[in-house]
């Protein structure tokens, strides 16, 4: 059986989350967590967005034995929205979830959920980092006192959690102790999180061309805004940097792509072997 979930805010700009779901588009019903879809071993959830709160749910699902999916771009649902005329509101998005192809939903794994919930929280920190630093450097000297234990506090806590994610990285992707040594970036703690997160959010199936469009690493058509993962670019030049032992002035595509094969190559012939994936080009 499917199963299609909708997953909002419970508020205007609050952080909670309600989940409306439906498996015939007809009748649905509202849960507070993944866990309460009544969902059996083979079943599939397909979702419009997984926010990390909800991944204790999700992982509690998955070991139930259920496939879960969630969309790649949700730039899909408006797109599909107009297509099939459905109104802007949760049984209109589940609507559209079911008129979306299943190849349009990335599915998960709990090693997955696991470091991308840590990763998430690391964006957070590196975000309110560079917010402190662009204040801190218009503010006056007596001022900058102040805020510089602050940010010196969160660099620490910053470096921790990178450490706890490399570390998590090690246990749950074979690759990745092999690419730290291959790219020469052990005691990094900044570049070992950095290729945590390639590592976490690539997928072995997909071809590199397709991996290195993910990244934003190709020409874009005339006319055409480009579409990638900001985050994914950002984490390979952070690794690029480190691996080439250069500085952000100095980097060029042309070694981010260089980089990205190499993580590519030995992450895909691990993600073969053990998963006897069919190679593609």
């Amino acid at each position: 059986m499917k199963f299609y979930a909708d997953v909002h805010r419970t508020k205007k700009n609050g952080e909670g989350f309600r989940i409306t779901y439906s498996t015939d588009g007809i009748t649905f019903k509202h849960i507070d967590s993944l866990g309460e879809i009544p969902a059996r071993p083979g079943d599939k959830l397909f979702m419009d967005t997984l926010p990390p709160q909800h991944t204790d749910g999700a992982i509690e699902l998955l070991r139930r034995g259920v496939e879960v999916y969630y969309l790649r771009r949700l730039t899909l649902l408006k797109k599909m929205r107009g297509e099939h005329k459905l109104p802007k509101s949760t049984r209109g998005d589940i609507k559209v979830l079911m008129n979306i192809e299943e190849r349009w939903f990335r599915r998960v794994t709990e090693d997955f959920l696991v470091v991308r919930r840590m990763i998430v929280a690391y964006r957070t920190m590196m975000r309110t980092h560079q917010q402190l630093l662009s204040r801190y450097s218009v503010l006056p000297e007596a001022e900058k006192e102040v805020l510089r234990p602050v940010i010196k506090s969160l660099e620490v806590q910053m470096e921790e959690m990178a450490g706890m994610i490399a570390e998590e990285a090690g246990k749950r992707y074979p690759a990745y102790n092999r690419l730290v040594d291959g790219l020469g970036i052990r005691g990094n703690i900044k570049a070992q999180e950095a290729l945590a997160e390639l590592i976490t959010y690539l997928d072995p199936s997909k071809g590199f061309r397709k991996t290195s469009n993910l990244l934003g690493l190709f020409k874009p058509i005339r006319g055409r805004r480009k579409i990638y993962s900001g985050h994914l670019r950002r984490a390979l030049q952070r690794l690029t940097v480190s691996a080439n032992n250069t500085t952000s002035f100095q980097l060029i595509a042309r070694m981010e792509k260089e980089v990205l094969s190499r993580v590519w190559r030995m992450y895909r012939q691990e993600a073969l072997g053990r998963l006897a994936i069919p190679a593609q080009g």
